[in-house]
């Protein structure tokens, strides 16, 4: 832990469990006192906060300066539907459309195309890849973001991917935890009710995290509820038995663990933002993503100090997670990397190598295609 936070109190320790978002393009005087008086772990960027490569840049090396220890810089960019930086650089692919083409190879190289991305406009996280196995449950929900029910396949893309990411000096995320796989409601809006026997769900969805336990920087945790399995109504990023029991315990899992972000329905529904926060955080989770609004973000901040300093179960929590925290920025390369603002022939030569790997990704999926009507 870093000397900044060994002097403070486990209540003022409370915003390292806080990786928050925010709405504009530019630093505003109410944004810097927000992260000044909050000191979170991170920040996560939306398209609504990227114009171009340069002004991300400088809005990321701003929200820095705010914060004494170094950011979690984070984006949610896994390609197709999920792309925050289609304007900057171009489309980037979906994981179903370079699973398609079969190459290992390919699947590395989208982590890296994503990740050289991300490193250059100054993020050192990536809230991916997808590890949701693709039933014809989800197919409406998750679309191009899901690409097998094979749990093995999905391991090799998952294993690839991260590997070219960490490569372009960013951390990756396995998502979403325990499985979205048999969910048919966006847990955005609404909470999915999963139907499934743990036996099912270790054989299936479950798989990749017990496979990649020691390849996962950060698994995040979603927000459906799991009835035949927990016996009750809570999803499952507000569930002790799934974040401690099977994450932490039964998988063995040691890195750190981050809600999907607590201003979705889907988590809403069970509890308001401070108590599903609270709730995360004392069910053994470390991170909070709590992604637009500034007074939720407040709420949840200055309800989890109090409950800090009234609560010394929840205090041990705190601290627990807090020290994780610290120890995993302390080890991570990626987050002592300060790369200068990028010049725009750079950011042209690196949507030039995406527009190729995208052509080498269609033309690879055709080929693939084409043997298999053939074979027919």
């Amino acid at each position: 832990m870093s000397p900044s936070r060994k002097s403070l109190s486990p209540a003022k320790q409370v915003g390292q469990l806080l990786v928050i978002g925010f709405d504009g393009t530019e630093m505003t005087p109410e944004l810097a006192n927000l992260l000044t008086r909050i000191q979170p772990a991170g920040v996560i960027l939306f398209a609504r906060n990227i114009v171009n490569a340069q002004q991300t840049h400088k809005l990321l090396k701003d929200c820095q300066g705010c914060v004494k220890d170094r950011l979690f810089t984070s984006v949610d960019l896994e390609g197709g539907r999920v792309d925050r930086f289609r304007n900057v650089t171009g489309p980037t692919p979906s994981a179903a459309e370079v699973f398609a083409t079969g190459e290992p190879k390919l699947y590395r190289r989208h982590g890296e195309v994503i990740g050289k991305i991300c490193s250059a406009l100054g993020f050192n996280v990536d809230f991916a890849p997808v590890l949701d196995l693709a039933f014809a449950a989800s197919r409406k929900v998750m679309s191009s973001r899901a690409f097998s029910t094979d749990p093995k396949a999905v391991v090799t893309y998952g294993r690839e991917f991260l590997a070219g990411l960490s490569g372009a000096g960013v951390i990756g995320a396995g998502k979403h935890f325990p499985g979205l796989g048999e969910g048919n409601l966006d847990s955005h809006h609404e909470l999915p009710v999963i139907r499934k026997s743990f036996n099912q769900l270790w054989e299936e969805d479950l798989v990749p995290y017990r496979l990649m336990k020691r390849k996962l920087p950060m698994v995040l945790i979603n927000h459906a509820n799991y009835p035949d399995v927990t016996r009750d109504p809570l999803p499952a990023s507000l569930s002790n038995y799934w974040i401690t029991d099977v994450l932490r315990r039964k998988i063995g899992y040691r890195g750190l663990v981050v809600s999907d972000d607590l201003e979705m329905g889907g988590v809403l529904e069970a509890a308001p933002i401070d108590e599903a926060a609270m709730r995360f955080i004392a069910a053994g989770g470390d991170l909070c993503l709590i992604c637009h609004e500034q007074a939720r973000i407040e709420q949840a901040y200055e309800t989890m100090q109090r409950e800090t300093e009234r609560d010394s179960k929840f205090r041990r929590r705190v601290l627990e997670s807090t020290k994780r925290v610290a120890a995993f920025k302390t080890k991570s390369p990626e987050l002592k990397r300060r790369a200068p603002a990028p010049a725009p022939e750079k950011i042209s030569r690196l949507s030039t190598q995406l527009w190729e790997f995208s052509e080498q990704v269609r033309l690879q999926a055709l080929s693939v295609a084409a043997i298999a009507g053939v074979r027919r």
